[in-house]
């Protein structure tokens, strides 16, 4: 961590970068997903890894000390019961594992075989044993045995935030530095007010947190399983001055420039906002040029970044017309060169302005 904080630091150097406040991770079970290719050998199995500098040989393993304490029982008492139960065992090839902090667990089976009523029967009574949710999926199959998602929950700033998470869909891995994420965020917003635009709102992690710190939320996703959790999560954290809209981040930059008109947006009064500030969370390759130039022209900027390179080439656009007043780096993958990273940028006041 202290070698990727030097780096952060000299690779946002002339950029005019506050020293950045430093989130780690707890140094074990900090993951609450892992997922593990299944090693048939003689008459036993273990889970198994792959070493890239050899992705021929697999690392055995039946414990894994970076993931959380409940994955660990878990696979402990999953590898014995499908070692006693030959329907569950024959031709399973890899597991994943969902966590969370409050408790809840998801294990999906992944076969290289048709999935019939033998194996779920099996799989409920294995479901039942380990009291977790079961999934099967082999080519062309997904069986749920009652769902697909968990349920987390946590305390923050003295609230009790529940989030439905669903199988196969984006969630933070690392659930303590989450929880340093959105503290941190909501720090930065809190004297901001006005109303917030956020970009990539996946299942509402950031927005169920932000939200009472706005008078009026307009949260976008492009994904139909993260707009769906977000708003069972909306309803599930009473969260009500939140609109919702499918929409990819080029969709809403040229609405808001009006450009474009979205049936999408017929039920949305964009005039009726005041927006200060725009959260964004984007992938890997950042913002785009045409949503760079719609965040350009917010009072306020807050950025969650998984990729500091285009990070700092975004940042060296809107350096044209904001200043970066707050900075942070989370340690959400120990023990690995990745780095998540957050920046708030304020308008210098001699910029022009846009109005939304």
């Amino acid at each position: 961590l202290a070698d990727k904080a030097a780096w952060f630091r000299a690779h946002f150097a002339g950029l005019d970068v506050p020293e950045p406040a430093i989130h780690p991770s707890a140094p074990l079970n900090y993951r609450l997903r892992a997922e593990f290719r299944v090693w048939h050998h003689g008459e036993t199995l273990d889970y198994a890894m792959f070493d890239p500098e050899n992705p021929k040989r697999p690392i055995l393993m039946q414990e894994f000390p970076a993931a959380s304490v409940s994955i660990n029982t878990a696979m402990r008492d999953l590898r014995s019961a499908v070692l006693a139960d030959e329907t569950l065992k024959k031709r399973l090839y890899a597991v994943e594992f969902l966590a969370t902090l409050s408790g809840d667990l998801l294990i999906t089976l992944i076969y290289h075989k048709k999935l019939d009523e033998a194996w779920e029967a099996a799989a409920r009574q294995l479901a039942a044993t380990l009291g977790v949710g079961i999934i099967g999926r082999s080519r062309g199959q997904k069986v749920v045995l009652d769902r697909d998602w968990v349920l987390e929950a946590f305390e923050l700033n003295g609230r009790s935030l529940r989030y439905q998470q669903f199988e196969g869909s984006f969630s933070q891995p690392n659930g303590g530095v989450n929880r340093h994420m959105l503290a941190w965020a909501c720090a930065q917003a809190a004297p901001l007010s006005g109303d917030l635009l956020e970009l990539y709102c996946g299942n509402g992690n950031f927005t169920m947190a932000l939200a009472p710190l706005f008078d009026k939320v307009l949260a976008t996703e492009m994904s139909k399983t993260g707009i769906r959790a977000a708003q069972y999560n909306m309803e599930a954290n009473g969260v009500a001055n939140t609109a919702l809209v499918r929409m990819a981040s080029e969709e809403i930059s040229a609405a808001l420039a009006g450009r474009e008109s979205f049936n999408r947006l017929k039920n949305i009064d964009l005039a009726a906002y005041q927006f200060s500030t725009i959260f964004v969370d984007p992938p890997r390759s950042g913002l785009d040029p045409a949503t760079l130039e719609l965040a350009a022209g917010f009072e306020h900027i807050l950025y969650i970044s998984c990729n500091p390179e285009t990070l700092r080439a975004n940042l060296a656009a809107l350096k044209a017309t904001h200043d970066v007043a707050a900075a942070a780096i989370f340690d959400q993958f120990p023990y690995t060169h990745h780095l998540e990273s957050g920046l708030l940028l304020t308008r210098r006041k001699e910029a022009n302005s846009t109005a939304f």
